[in-house]
């Protein structure tokens, strides 16, 4: 199977096959059989794509119950290091972090389930994003943590003088002040 387990609990790498030859390359970014033979029987209601340059943090962001997603994150130009944190009470990692390096070289993808916070960081020049949603985005149950809060200690990869953030995620609340409605199942 094309999935890889990581520390925390339901958070999974995909890595899909990729079959190239001297014409370039050709890969299922996703194939729903593949997903439900993993126990991931969700249906993607939305994709999302953004274009972002090096030095930008985009998160920690999430979606509150009954409006929280399930996303699968992809890189399709350059690269990015990818941040999941697990917001779900009474998980054994609750409040940990997990990261890894996606790009369009290693076609990897993130999949989240709800009860995460998510955030990355373009770690090239330039980056574009591609994201699939089980649930549309719901502006009233939108939330997030500072992606900076010293609970976390998230190495970015980037020199603290060169990230650029936006002022909405300047503004967000501390780990120990966000909302959370999820629990660990």
């Amino acid at each position: 199977m094309p999935f890889y387990t990581t520390d925390i609990p339901d958070l999974l790498i995909f890595e899909p096959m990729v079959f190239e030859d001297s014409r370039g390359y050709f890969f299922e970014s996703y194939n729903e059989n593949v997903f439900k033979k993993q126990g991931i029987d969700l249906r993607f209601v939305q994709d999302n794509q953004s274009s972002s340059y090096y030095g930008v943090v985009r998160g920690l962001h999430y979606q509150l119950n009954p409006h929280s997603q399930s996303k699968l994150f992809r890189v399709l130009y350059g690269n990015v290091l990818d941040v999941a944190v697990d917001l779900r009470r009474g998980s054994p990692t609750f409040g940990k972090y997990f990261s890894v390096e996606l790009s369009a070289d290693n076609k990897k993808q993130l999949f989240l389930p709800p009860g995460f916070a998510h955030g990355f960081a373009v770690l090239s020049k330039k980056a574009e994003v591609s994201y699939k949603c089980d649930r549309f985005y719901n502006k009233e149950f939108e939330a997030g943590i500072r992606f900076d809060d010293p609970s976390f200690e998230i190495d970015w990869k980037i020199p603290a003088d060169k990230i650029l953030v936006s002022e909405k995620d300047l503004n967000l609340p501390s780990f120990a002040d966000c909302k959370n409605n999820f629990t660990f199942q």
